[in-house]
Parts: structure tokens; sequence; C-alpha cells
């Protein structure tokens, strides 16, 4: 009978500890400043709390890991000292690169989140591998999506790992102006996660649901603070660059070589806020955006790369609906139309941004961006400009009010009445329990332009309720066929669309396969103008198998409806003089899809979807497909295909469209990188080459050269070609 009660207990406690208390530790202060080499070996290590314990998230969400870490912290008056210690069964570690920024899940790999403030809604997160690449993310929106998972931002920080076959260790020196925190501040929320893909394990040190967000702000413990924190102050940076620059355009039969100077400056006002001045701007040394081929009628969103944008990004760009009506876009800005409607790079000149925490429970986003005219291509000088606050209320919930302003400098000629100028005005209401299960957004937008204030409205809603075993969500939006945002996203007005998702997890027991799930997702438009005609739907029905290997594969059925109006007139396959689709017309069509991804632990990896099945009045065949391989640590090479055969009756044009992309990054060193982008797509009629090789030859601070050339493909002709040296270097004042 004792040992029965025994065993009882110890099953008792064992569960308990499964269902994760609330952990807490404190962080000792010291005076000390350590030798950040990745070796433990100072003497504080030994005494210092932190975290440990850590939970299982795959295969299982249900047990303790199987694989140790331990996290220790202490602090000075400048710095956030971390030691890691990470255990796993072999020393076949992964790590695919050297570069900076790496993302977690391709390697063995150990992130740490900071809530600096409290509110379960913005984080910032640091990150190391084995070998001592450093990465740092900011997080926003309560980490529901990777919508809020920003890894271009950068700041300052120090770290260094050693390995000792099967284990390694870190040391990690962080500086506390790279925070956001409130003065007198004793307590942080903090979290950490580990991908060991040695044996295809994740950990949380706070146990998360499979069904939640790695990254999801709603788990976490508390990091005690043995003194106050005092003020958080960032010393003034300076970002000057010079850039020399050599082009041609072969189109228009022009060469230019100029020199530009210009430059970014970085305040800190108060504990809480950033004030980000640039002058002068230029960005030829971001990464080139990726082609994708289009067969829809409508624009495609593509991500801000630019540093400028970065910081507290979120604030201004997730306002509305991301995919149907987000009344902010900051790739608008220093883009425009010349008078042959092709979009151009619109100079600019110079702006300021102000964003950040007021208090623990206010922030404020300030932005101004003035823009160059272009006389010749009839572009006006236009100052962009948007205010946005937002306000916590209950546990991780805000509510978030703005104002943009679009308006051209001065008077032109060439520009109509219309044009002079573009507001809108707009209030979100942001849900977030607090354990994460339910996620929502309420929101109304008003646009205004000259002469035009009647309607122009623009709103919806999105509720979502996420469990172990059935997860669903329905979104709606509604935007007047009059509403405006020129700074926004906003692919197609005159629309009422519904879009809802009903998904079964299963988790059956065995040691192959980690869940099954089964989803059907409607999705309905209609048309208030033509009374409410329903004129598009998708109605996808997916099963998917998730592999304790961490494979995935899924089959999957769409049915889809098209109305084409008078007014549309669509090629899906973009042949330049093609015939377009009948209008005035409904289409119905269906196929099916197949999708796999391999284990991205193996050195040879790959990601591909096919579908096959009526396409319009026509039939498609599709297949898109990745292979990485991984020559660890020194280089990555991939190659993207992306194929789409598209077979209409005769008068309508058919094609066959090829998006073909490899890619190949070496990383020479910690601080020295090279990457080349081929892209070849002939629905773009283009073969693009894009070249960088990157200095990092002090903290944030980087010399490129980047080479750009692009050819028409029917012809096989030069279009355009470019070469640049930028040399850029971040000064603390």
């Amino acid at each position: 009978m004792i040992k029965t009660l025994c065993v009882v207990a110890l099953f008792f406690l064992s569960t308990l500890h499964g269902q994760n208390p609330d952990k807490s530790f404190t962080v000792k202060y010291v005076s000390e400043i350590p030798n950040i080499d990745g070796v433990l070996d100072e003497a504080f290590w030994k005494t210092a709390d932190g975290a440990h314990d850590f939970q299982q998230n795959f295969p299982s969400d249900t047990v303790l890991a199987k694989q140790p870490s331990n996290i220790k912290m202490v602090i000075s008056d400048t710095h956030l000292y971390i030691g890691i210690t990470v255990k796993s069964v072999g020393d076949k570690w992964v790590i695919p690169s050297l570069k900076r920024d790496f993302r977690a899940s391709t390697g063995d790999s150990m992130s740490l989140v900071f809530d600096t403030f409290n509110d379960g809604t913005n984080a910032f997160m640091f990150g190391i591998n084995p070998y001592g690449v450093r990465r740092e993310v900011q997080i926003s929106g309560g980490g529901s999506d990777l919508r809020g998972f920003n890894s271009s931002w950068d700041v300052k920080w120090k770290g260094e790992s050693k390995i000792y076959g099967d284990y390694y260790t870190a040391e990690m020196a962080i500086p506390l102006t790279s925070f956001k925190f409130r003065e007198g501040e004793t307590k942080w929320r903090f979290q950490s996660y580990r991908f060991d893909l040695q044996t295809n394990e994740r950990s949380t040190w706070i146990r998360v649901p499979q069904n939640q967000f790695l990254v999801s702000l709603a788990f976490m413990g508390d990091m005690h603070f043995e003194r106050p924190l005092g003020k958080s102050r960032t010393p003034l940076a300076i970002i000057p660059f010079v850039n020399t620059i050599s082009e041609r355009d072969f189109e228009m039969e022009a060469r230019e070589t100029n020199i530009k100077f210009g430059g970014d400056a970085k305040v800190a006002i108060g504990n809480g806020m950033n004030l980000d001045i640039t002058v002068n701007p230029d960005f030829s040394n971001v990464e080139v955006d990726d082609i994708i081929t289009n067969l829809t009628r409508f624009e495609l969103s593509l991500p801000e790369k630019r540093q400028f944008f970065i910081d507290n990004s979120d604030l201004f760009g997730s306002f509305g609906g991301s995919r149907d009506a987000n009344p902010f876009f900051s790739r608008r800005i220093g883009i425009a139309q010349d008078t042959a409607d092709n979009s151009i790079e619109n100079r600019i000149l110079g702006g300021i941004r102000l964003s950040g925490k007021l208090n623990q429970d206010w922030r404020l986003g300030v932005l101004s961006i003035q823009t160059d005219e272009d006389i010749g291509n009839q572009i006006a000088s236009n100052n962009n400009t948007m205010l946005a606050l937002q306000r916590k209320v209950f546990t991780r919930s805000n509510i978030g009010m703005f104002f943009i302003n679009r308006q051209s400098f001065k008077d032109y000629d060439f520009v109509e009445r219309g044009d002079e100028y573009n507001r809108v005005l707009g209030m979100d209401y942001n849900l977030a329990s607090k354990d994460n299960k339910w996620i929502g957004k309420f929101y109304t937008h008003k646009s205004f332009q000259p002469d035009d204030r009647e309607g122009n409205f623009s709103a919806g809603a999105f509720l979502s309720r996420q469990s172990r075993y059935f997860n669903i969500f329905s979104d709606l939006a509604y935007i007047d066929e009059d509403f405006t945002s020129k700074l926004g996203f906003v692919p197609r007005t005159d629309i009422l669309k519904s879009a809802t998702s009903f998904e079964k997890i299963f988790w059956p027991v065995g040691k192959s396969i980690n869940n099954i799930s089964v989803e059907l997702f409607p999705i309905v438009t209609w048309r208030p103008s033509l009374d409410y005609k329903k004129t598009d739907h998708d109605i996808a029905l997916t099963g998917k198998l998730e592999f304790q290997n961490q494979s995935e594969v899924s089959l999957g059925f769409i049915n889809s409806y098209t109305f084409l109006t008078s007014t549309d007139e669509f090629d899906p396959t973009n042949t330049e003089g093609g015939l377009p689709l009948p209008n005035n017309l409904g289409y119905n069509y269906s196929s099916f899809n197949i999708a796999y991804m391999s284990n991205r632990a193996n050195v040879l990896t790959l990601m591909g979807e096919s579908s096959l099945g009526r396409f319009f009045n026509g039939d498609i065949f599709s297949l898109d497909a990745t292979l990485f391989l991984r020559l660890q640590p020194r280089a990555q090479i991939s190659l993207a295909l992306n194929y789409n055969k598209i077979a209409l009756p005769d008068p309508y044009p058919s094609a066959n469209l090829w998006l073909i992309s490899p890619k190949v990054e070496i990383t020479f060193s910690k601080s020295l990188f090279w990457s080349t982008l081929v892209q070849y797509s002939n629905q773009k009629d283009n073969l693009g080459i894009n070249s960088r090789l990157q200095w990092r030859f002090a903290p944030l601070s980087d010399l490129f050269i980047v080479y750009n050339d692009n050819y028409f493909v029917d012809q096989f002709s030069p279009r355009y070609r470019s070469i640049n040296l930028k040399f850029t270097y971040w000064l603390n004042i």
C-alpha cells in the first residue's frame, strides 16, 4: 500500500510539473566584467540563478525536455550577462551558416525572449547557436504569428560559444541600452526556446502548447532583478554612408556614375522612445525582392527590408487587414508611377520617425518622409506622414488609432485636383486573451480626398479560437469602392469578403506520426456595387500529416469560382497581345494538390507542392519546389523552381511559365558574407543577377559591393546593369 501511494504521489507531482506552474528566477547584481569567450569560467556563474527544467514542445508538449538546457543571468550597471549550457546526444551540431540573423528552425540554436514592459504584446529576442552566430528580433502583436516577427532589426551586443563534444556553452553580453524598459523596474517577463536538430526536439522554458506559435508572449515566466533598473539611455548614434554607383540603362540608352552621401541618426527619448532621422537614404545594399509568378488579377504584397522602416514597424503597419485593407504599407514610400504607368524609384529626401513606449500602457508612433519631385516623369514631391497611438487594455489587448496624410508639397500642373492629398483616419481593437486561445481584430477606417468625403469606408472583423484539438477562425472585410489609401496595401475595393477556417487535429499514439489535421477553408467575396453579387469563392479541403522527424505531407482539394465583370480585362498568362478571357461571365473550376516538406536537419532538404486541375475555361499544372543543400557552416545552395502550364482553348493564349531561382550563400567568417541570387522569369521577361559581398568590419558597420545585371528573356539582350560600393559606419557619440 505504501509503495502504491508513493507511485501515485510521484505521478501526481510529475503531472503538476508537466503542467508547468509559474516559474521565476532572480538576476543577481555583479560588478565584474566577464570576458565574452563562450567559456563560463567566471566565479559568479557558479552561484547565478536562471532558467532550467525546459519543457518539451515537439514531438510532445506534455513532458520535460529530454535534452537539458541551462540559462544563467547576472546584471551590472550597464549590461545583462547570460551564460548558457546546452546538451545533446552527440557532436553532430547543425549550423547552416555563419551569417547573422539565421533562421532558428534550420539549425541548433537557443533563443531568449524578453518582455521588458510586462505587457505581453512586444518583446526583444536574442539568439545564439553553437558557433556563436547571433541574431536579434523584435516581436510585436503578442507573438501570435510570423507577421509580428521582425528579424531585420539590428542592435549592438556580444556573444560567443564553445563546443565540448555533446554540449556547448555560450556567453552573451547585451547592453541595457539595447532594451527599452521603465525606470525602476524590478521584473521582466522571460521565455526561452531551443531547437535540437540532432534529436528533432523543440523545447521551451515555459510550456507552449503545440497549437500555439512558439514565441507567443502569452507563455512566459518572470525574471526578478536583485536591484531596480536605472534609466535606459541609448547614446546618440550617427550612421553615415557613402555610396559610389555606376549604372547603365540599356532601354533608355543612359549611363551614369555618381557618389551619394547621407546617413541616419538614432536618439533615445526617455526610457521607451526612439527618434530616427534619415537624410538622403540609400537602400542599394538591401537584398533584392524575390520574383513571384502572379496568376491573379491583383497586386501581391512583398516584405519591407529597409532598415529605417523596421524598428517598431508594427506601430505603423499592423492596422486593418494585412491581406485586404492595410492602410499603411511602408514600401509605397520611395516608389512612384511614371508617365507610362511603370513603377520607378522615387528618391527620398529625408524623414523622421519617433516611436516607442510612452509608459506602461501607451505607445506612440510619428513618421514623416519627404520624397523628391521628378518633373520629367510627372512625379510630385510628396510628404508622407502617419501618426499612430496605441493604448493597452485588459491583459494583452490594445486599442489603436491612426491618421495618415499623403500630400503634394506644392502645386503642380500635372497633379489633378483629386490627387492633391489622400488622408485616412481609423481605429483598431486588437484582442489577445491571457492564454492566447482567443485572438481577434476589429477595425473601421475612412479615407478623404479633395471633394470626396462621402462613404469611403473600410471595416473588418477577425476572431480566432485555438485549442489542442480544434481551431476555428472567421475573417470579414468590407471595403467601399471609393476607399483609397495611397500609402496602403489595398489590392481591390468594392468587396465584402468572408473567410472561415475549421480545423480538426488528431494526436495518434505512435512513434512515427505526430499529428493529423483536417481543415475546411471557404473564402467568399461579394461585390456591393453589383447588388452584392458573389464574384469569387475558394473552398479548400486539406489533410496534413506531421511526422515526428518534422517532415510533413498534405493533400488538398480546392473548388474556385470567379466572375469576371464587364470591366475585368484578364489574361492569366499575361501574354503580350493575348486575348483576354470573356468577361461578364462566371468560371467554376477545381484542382487537387499535394505538398511535402522533408526533415530540415538533413543535409539535403526539399519543400515542394504540385497541383493539377481546371483553371478558368482551361487546365493547369503547377509545380513549386525548393531544394536546399547545406555545406555547413560555410555554404548554403538552394534551387527554387516554379512552373505553371496553363492550357486555355483557342483563341485564348496558353503558356508555360517558368520561374527559376538558384541562390548561393557563402559565409567566409562571421563577418564576411557573399551571396548571389539569379532569377529567371519568362512572365516578367527578365533574367536578373544580384550578387552581394558584405564585410562587417565593426559592429553594425559594413562595406558592401553589390552587382546587378538584368536581361530581356525573349531576345536575351541587356536591360539594366549596375555596380555599387557602399560604406556605412555606426558611430556612438
